[in-house]
């Protein structure tokens, strides 16, 4: 199958509620359409996570944020461009997403994502996607496709048959929490 063999089908199935196991701009991820609340809560349950714990999402491009925030902080414009490396930001007052992906304080992290497969499905998508690492809760992220176990694999409703052969071992994304006022808190490197 083609890449957009591969995209074509997952879409049906994010379409449809379901979740799937895809390559993103950083490792592996679980995904689900962003506004469905019960694709999230099944996300939660394949990672036996709890529901505190916030998700972050995959856009195909910047101006897609505004959609989802209150408020994009002038400093998160400066901050995507000038990214070399996957960057997600936490905003503030998330909106027009899953109650449940939400954290405590209603804000959502967000990626633009640059990698040719992810930012290709959330363009035809035109959704966010939820982007977490395909592992159970508590254990390590894999580092690639074959590193992904068996109880995940099987879990979702669609494994893309795109980049699994692949090696490298990709990086989380650095994350930032940007706050009213543009403060900056840096998470993780």
């Amino acid at each position: 199958m083609t890449m957009q063999d591969e995209i074509k089908k997952a879409i049906e199935v994010l379409r449809a509620g379901g979740v799937i196991l895809y390559p993103t701009d950083t490792v592996w991820g679980l995904g689900c359409d962003a506004t469905n609340e019960e694709a999230v809560k099944r996300i939660f349950e394949i990672k036996k996570r709890a529901d505190v714990k916030a998700m972050l999402v995959l856009v195909d491009n910047a101006t897609r944020i505004q959609g989802y925030v209150d408020e994009v902080p002038d400093m998160a414009w400066e901050l995507i461009d000038v990214s070399e490396k996957p960057l997600t930001i936490i905003y503030p007052e998330a909106k027009n997403l899953a109650k449940n992906l939400l954290a405590d304080d209603k804000s959502i992290g967000i990626r633009v994502t640059k990698e040719t497969f992810s930012k290709t499905l959330c363009e035809r998508f035109r959704k966010p996607l939820v982007s977490t690492s395909a592992n159970l809760s508590g254990e390590p992220s894999p580092a690639n496709f074959s590193h992904i176990s068996k109880e995940i694999k099987s879990s979702v409703d669609y494994v893309v048959n795109f980049r699994q052969n692949e090696t490298s071992a990709p990086r989380p994304s650095s994350i930032i929490k940007l706050g009213k006022g543009n403060v900056i808190q840096i998470i993780r490197e």
